[in-house]
């Protein structure tokens, strides 16, 4: 049986779930049970990805690859994600342990916006893309997209998504390559691999995206070092 919380928040989503339990598994942070959300979080950034860059492509009709790419990053970040997952109400329905509660961890941004992904992750498991990319045009319809919102200050992810982009090459891969202290204080060892230049650099941050961004950041300094030992 569908608890009350679930059911509400159902009602919010506009999906109803014939797999209640994948809903409650988006809600269940690391640090509660072996079967916690990363994975589905890990299936929901893609599929939010691919749900806002086609929402863009059809707004935005006339805004070239970069800046897409630009207000893009705007929409999917952690600030404007935990923004949305406040909007429904999903704090009061996350499961945490016991220390993870007790250090805040209701209230963290990271922890939010991962739920969120989970959540979007754990619609299109239940129903298919369709489902899942109504349910993000739901939760954007209260967001304010603009072509000027390309002006924003680049986060390292999306600087070195550009800088590969501007000389036609591919995309970077992110992978977890281990996790440190205990379930409610985890930090997260990432590696960045540029594909084509047989590059990698690590990072290590207190949620999958912090670490993704520090190693961003990491192979940043690492390729503007490269460009600039070229041009001397």
């Amino acid at each position: 049986m569908t608890s009350p919380g679930l059911a509400a928040l159902q009602a919010r989503l506009q999906h109803s779930f014939s797999e209640p339990r994948l809903l409650q598994q988006a809600l269940t942070h690391r640090s509660f049970s072996a079967d916690h959300n990363e994975r589905l979080e890990f299936l929901g950034d893609s599929v939010l990805s691919l749900a806002v860059s086609h929402l863009l492509y059809t707004r935005l009709s006339t805004l070239p690859e970069g800046d897409l790419s630009r207000v893009r990053a705007n929409l999917v970040k952690q600030d404007t994600l935990h923004q949305l997952a406040l909007r429904m109400k999903i704090p009061e329905l996350l499961r945490l342990g016991e220390g993870e509660a007790r250090s805040g961890g209701q209230a963290r941004p990271s922890i939010l916006a991962d739920a969120l992904e989970a959540v979007i992750g754990a619609v299109y498991l239940d129903a298919g893309f369709a489902a899942a990319e109504a349910l993000v045009r739901r939760l954007y319809e209260s967001v304010e997209i603009k072509p000027r919102m390309e002006a924003a200050a680049k986060d390292p992810k999306t600087e070195l998504q550009e800088w590969l982009q501007g000389r036609k090459m591919k995309l970077p891969n992110y992978r977890v390559v281990g996790t440190l202290g205990a379930a409610h204080k985890q930090t997260f060892d990432v590696e960045c691999e540029v594909a084509d230049l047989g590059l990698r650099e690590r990072g290590i941050g207190g949620s999958r995206r912090a670490g993704e961004q520090a190693a961003a950041a990491a192979m940043l300094i690492q390729l503007k070092a490269r460009a600039n030992k070229t041009s001397s």
